[in-house]
């Protein structure tokens, strides 16, 4: 016998390379987990890799599934930081990588959240949809808080030209996000099925039917919902013009240099109104300026006023100036102004979503300790409370600013109080040449889609855009570059699915994955009773 046991001792070698193999089993799943993330990463613009996303969904399917709860946590993290920590890498191109990382650290939580819930439905039947509605339900939530909520990064943005993106007009961005889950883990179900019958050459019927369900179902949905997709003017045609005037230099020091980038719309508008004179390019029926193409609060400055009302009188047609007003009490505003030939501001749209960290500090003396950048920031902006329809020489024109373009209800809003076409003026200088831009721009093309509506976008250093409502891009500036697009645009009146059900998708998909996680803990009751019993 202990000849025996001696044989079956290893050599004293043997537990290096054995644990070195085990070491390496551990970290396949946290590789594959974090290359789930970048594979999401890569599916989103500038590059038009939409379709990475689905396998992205299908390694992070099999990186989480059957996990405990706790490693699933931990792998949906992981997954997040491959995913944020490039997608939001621009949130620190000015200000260093402590804002950056403490960013993607948080947002990052949401989706270990996420990859939580789906190792928790993964044992249940039908996994493909419990879990794929657990990521929707961390979509929503990560829209919603902490300080307002940060939805970049929603996988539906970054569909802009999939073949998914008329799920848009049915169910908004939680729909079509939903379907490209959906079918990412439907392909890991179908691959997985695969390997089953290769082992043991017999089909589960059922869970092969899951599989097809899963990856055909959105691509179907998709097809059938390509009628609601249309740039048909339903209410005849206007002719926009969106001004980029550029800033002097990217950065933040761009802030310093508020005449400076006043004078170089006026100067673009200007332009412009010599050209329609010339008769080189149409008279437009309204003009737009980008958000911030006035930090000097006209209402306070002469010299602000007087410039904006020569290039206004110019042109001669409404303009919307995005300008920082400073009331003498109480919180900045970014607003955005109807400025009227001969007439002056005649009406005004406050951002409701103000950006945290960018245009207010919350916790400012903790946040201090870390950056101090944070002190560039020396007076808070507060949010408007208003829904944005201006009506621009008869066209009623919905408002979004910036950063509004990531939230579903400030961009719904407008259009179910009205609104013929969007606009969505952006301010991207602080970002340099970063893909921060490209990634706002698709936003928008999702939006035109989302509610069936023409989307301008003047950005005051790029990119600027004209988008028709079906997402098409049909006029765009260079970044840095002072110009002026010039278009006629389809009026449309009729409400998509989308804009009429608002957050009724969403909502309905979360119930789905609180319904799948309340299936899990009855069984998990029941199992432990009769175990208790047996």
């Amino acid at each position: 016998m202990s000849a025996t046991i001696t044989t079956a001792e290893p050599a004293p070698s043997a537990p290096a390379p054995g644990g070195g193999q085990r070491l390496l089993r551990r970290l396949v799943r946290p590789a594959g987990a974090v290359l789930s993330g970048v594979l999401l990463y890569a599916s989103f613009p500038p590059r038009t890799l939409w379709w990475l996303a689905l396998p992205g969904f299908a390694l992070f399917a099999w990186s989480v599934y059957g996990r405990r709860l706790r490693a699933g946590f931990g792998l949906g993290y992981l997954a997040g930081l491959g995913f944020l920590l490039p997608l939001l890498f621009w949130t620190g191109s000015e200000v260093g990588p402590v804002p950056w990382l403490g960013l993607v650290a948080l947002e990052a939580l949401f989706i270990g959240a996420a990859g939580l819930g789906v190792a928790a439905v993964s044992r249940l039947p039908g996994r493909p949809v419990w879990a794929a509605a657990m990521w929707i339900l961390g979509e929503a939530a990560r829209a919603r808080m902490p300080f307002g909520g940060f939805p970049w990064g929603k996988i539906a943005f970054g569909q802009a030209d999939g073949v998914f993106l008329p799920l848009a007009a049915v169910g908004g961005t939680p729909l079509l996000g939903f379907g490209v889950v959906l079918c990412g883990f439907g392909l890991y179900e179908a691959v997985h099925q695969a390997l089953v019958y290769r082992a043991t050459r017999r089909v589960p019927r059922a869970a092969v039917s899951v599989a097809a369900v899963a990856v055909l179902a959105p691509v179907a949905g998709a097809l059938a919902a390509l009628p609601l997709v249309s740039d048909a003017a339903e209410d005849g045609t206007a002719t926009v013009a969106a001004i980029q005037g550029n800033v002097p230099r990217a950065g933040l020091d761009f802030n310093s240099q508020r005449r400076a980038v006043l004078d170089n719309h006026v100067r673009r508008t200007e332009q412009l109104a010599a050209d329609v004179r010339a008769g080189k390019v149409a008279r437009p029926d309204f003009v737009l300026w980008p958000e911030n193409s006035s930090d000097l609060d006209p209402y306070r400055n002469a010299d602000a006023r007087a410039v904006i009302d020569r290039a206004v009188n110019a042109i001669g047609v409404p303009t919307v100036i995005g300008a920082v007003v400073a009331p003498d009490t109480g919180k900045l505003r970014n607003t955005l102004i109807r400025w009227e030939p001969g007439r002056g501001p005649t009406a005004t749209y406050d951002k409701r979503h103000v950006q945290p960290f960018g245009e207010y500090i919350p916790m400012r003396s903790v946040v201090r300790l870390f950056n101090s950048d944070v002190d560039r920031v020396q007076r808070d902006f507060g949010p408007g409370h208003k829904v944005g329809v201006f009506d621009l020489g008869g066209t009623k024109v919905g408002l979004a600013t910036c950063f509004e373009a990531a939230f579903d209800g400030a961009v719904r809003d407008p259009v179910a109080a009205g609104a013929e076409l969007i606009a969505v003026p952006s301010n991207n200088a602080t970002f340099d040449r970063s893909e921060m831009t490209y990634q706002q721009l698709a936003m928008s093309r999702v939006r035109a889609v989302e509610h069936s509506r023409s989307v301008v976008v003047p950005a005051t250093s790029g990119v600027s855009a004209i988008i028709r409502p079906d997402g098409t891009v049909v006029r765009q500036t260079e970044m840095f570059t002072p110009d002026a697009l010039v278009d006629k645009v389809p009026l449309r009146t009729s409400l998509t699915p989308a804009t009429r059900l608002g957050a009724l998708p969403e909502g309905l998909l979360a119930a789905v994955a609180v319904t799948g996680i309340g299936w899990v803990v009855v069984r998990t009751v029941s199992v432990r009773r009769r175990t208790s019993v047996g």
